[in-house]
Formats: C-alpha cells, structure tokens, sequence
C-alpha cells in the first residue's frame, strides 16, 4: 500500500499529537516537522528520526513532502496554508481555518485553483460518538428533530494565544450543528463576554435557527473547573445524549432509556487516516475548506451578534462559491 509523505508545521500541545499518529498510522510516513523555535522542533524530530526545521518554506521544497498539518497559531494560519498550496502541498489546517474570514476566502479559493486537498480539523467530526449519533438520528430513534444542545466548556486553556472561546471552542459546535441539521442556519444571536480574562472572551451562549423552526443551544467557556463536551438532541419521540469524552450515547423514551455499548476509538486518529486516504485516493475530504470558512463565518456573526445585542442573518450560499 502507498504511503503518504507528511510533514507537521508546528510542534506545540496539538502538533505533537499530529505527529504521534502520522507516525503510528500505515497510511502515512512522517518526513520532516518544522517549528518557528528551532530547539524544539529539534527535540521532538530525534524522537521520531525525521528531520527538523525552522523555516517552513525550506521544508516544503523537498519532492518526498506531499502534505502537511498546520498546527501553528491561528494568526499564521493562512500564512503556512498559501505557502503550503504554493509549493503544491495538500494541507489539513487545524480550526479555525484563518483569523479572518478573507483570509479563509483565499486559502479556499487557492487551494481550489491549484487543485490541492484542503481539510480543516474539525475533530468532532470523526468522534465515533458523533457518528452514531448522525446514523441513529437518520434511522428514526427520536423521531423528528426538533433542537439540539452543545456543552463545551472547561478551564483556561494555557495553550491558547490568540483567538477567544468563540473561534477555539464554540466554532467546533457550530461545525457539528451543521452536520447535525444538515443544513446551514439562517440567523445566530450571540451573547459573549469576559469574566477572568481581558485579552479574548471567555465565554459564550449561541443560539442558531435553522429552516422549518428548528434551533440549536451552543455554551462555551473557559470558566468551569470540570471538563465537560457534551451533545443533546430532542426529537418528537425521544432524547439523544452524547459525551464527546467517553463517547457514550443514551436514548430516554416514555418507556425507558438505553445506553449502547461501543468501543472507544481515538478522533485524531481517525481524522488524520481520512485526510490521508483522500489524498491517496484523490476524493473530497469529510471537512472540506469551505467548511471551515462557513463555521468561521458563522462565529464572527455571533461576536458581531453580541455586540450589536440583536440576530444576525445568515446567507452562507455565497461561501460555496
């Protein structure tokens, strides 16, 4: 079986893990890692036997690279994704795809000129919770969907530095309730706002309304001393939950409640064996670009949302184009 050669753009706490599973997987074969801090990437490169860089336009010229991750900050984002596309690499960018929604136009529209794969790390999206959860839902277990609700919240995150709660940790919800309706909200209204941190905000209540009166809840923050990832579904005959962590899922009716059994699986290992099939396999990812410029669209409506202290009105159609 062909393998794909890869390549980790930033080796901080998630990038690390990028390479973990590059390294463990069949389908991928970890060439190199680059980081802006030499010493670090050089540190991680000896534990894997791969070469180590810090500048990532000098990395990109070896033929052996054939894709990356861009695990860097979100601010440099879009610079390490132009660069990657440029130099005729497929790039999976971790969320949110840009800092700005121009930004994420252009990686979009660039990646779609240059004919390259372009996946955005919406990990949820390969939860095998989830997963079941959008299969039970279309087999009719509750019914007609009515509402759905989303918990992501937990304390401070040390390794966020330039993007607030809305962008890093509601804008995985947003993703997941477009997957979810399977459709795109019409209108968010948003309330976000700053407890303990001046910088960004650190918390945030979503709501979005979708055709025919259907709504989902978004809370995230960075206040709440436990851990919690959390989806609920309402349907007309019954009630869906899912905990993202332990992957669980029960289903209360009238009658009575059930609790499946599932073997747990890893998200990012499932997510980055996708990214690389499709590559292989020259086929659209699951996430594609034009996800991750929806949900980021969607995010900074809900902030403009708050501030204006009114719904915003959606029309994602244009970003299909």
């Amino acid at each position: 079986m062909k393998s794909l050669g890869v390549a980790v753009i930033g080796v901080g706490f998630w990038g690390k893990n990028h390479i973990r599973v590059f390294n463990e997987l069949a389908e991928t074969e970890l060439k190199a890692v680059c980081d802006i801090e030499m010493e670090r990437a050089k540190t991680i490169a000896s534990q894997y036997g791969v070469e180590a860089y810090s500048d990532s336009q000098k990395m990109l010229k070896r033929e052996d690279i054939e894709a990356v991750s861009i695990c860097t900050w979100t601010t440099t984002h879009a610079t390490e994704a132009m660069k990657a596309i440029k130099a005729k690499k497929h790039a999976l960018v971790e969320k949110p795809i840009a800092s700005t929604i121009k930004e994420a136009r252009k990686i979009v529209d660039s990646a779609k000129r240059g004919n390259r794969h372009l996946m955005v790390g919406f990990i949820e999206r390969f939860n095998p919770g989830v997963q079941r959860v959008k299969n039970l839902l279309k087999g009719g277990e509750i019914g007609e969907l009515v509402s759905s609700t989303a918990k992501r919240v937990s304390q401070w995150p040390e390794r966020i530095g330039d993007v607030g709660v809305v962008k890093d940790y509601a804008i995985h919800e947003i993703d997941i309730m477009r997957k979810i309706f399977e459709e795109d909200p019409t209108t968010v209204y948003a309330r976000v706002g700053n407890l303990k941190h001046t910088k960004f905000e650190d918390y945030a209540q979503i709501m979005l309304t979708f055709k025919r009166g259907k709504t989902a809840f978004i809370e995230a923050n960075w206040l709440t001393p436990d851990k919690v990832r959390s989806l609920t579904l309402t349907g007309s005959d019954a009630i869906m939950s899912l905990d993202y962590i332990t992957q669980e899922i029960s289903i209360e009716t009238l009658e009575k409640t059930l609790t499946p059994r599932y073997k747990w699986k890893e998200p990012l290992k499932l997510e980055l064996q996708h990214f690389a099939h499709s590559v292989l396999n020259d086929k659209e990812p699951e996430v594609t670009g034009v996800d991750g410029l929806k949900a980021l669209i969607i995010a900074e409506a809900a902030s403009k949302s708050s501030e204006k202290d009114s719904a915003i009105k959606l029309d994602l159609g244009k970003a299909s184009n």
